[in-house]
């Protein structure tokens, strides 16, 4: 899945922008105050890898069909 599909304008585009990068500011603080500055980073890393890995794995309108990644 693109992180900017084509059927999106420029205002759509910031949004998504500034909505990612305050949702990791939310969960690398929250991570830090839970588990300390080591294990925090560590779960915040975690974290952030296995939603970047779903939002590969979501198909999107733009893929062929039966593709499989």
């Amino acid at each position: 899945m693109p992180y900017f599909p084509s059927g999106h304008d420029r205002d759509f585009r910031v949004c998504k922008v500034l909505a990612d990068l305050f949702c990791a500011i939310l969960l690398g603080t929250f991570s830090i105050v839970f588990f300390g500055w080591v294990g925090g980073i560590v779960a915040f890393v975690v974290l952030e890898v296995c939603l970047i890995g779903l939002d590969w794995l979501i198909p999107s309108t733009d893929d062929a069909a039966g593709v499989v990644r």
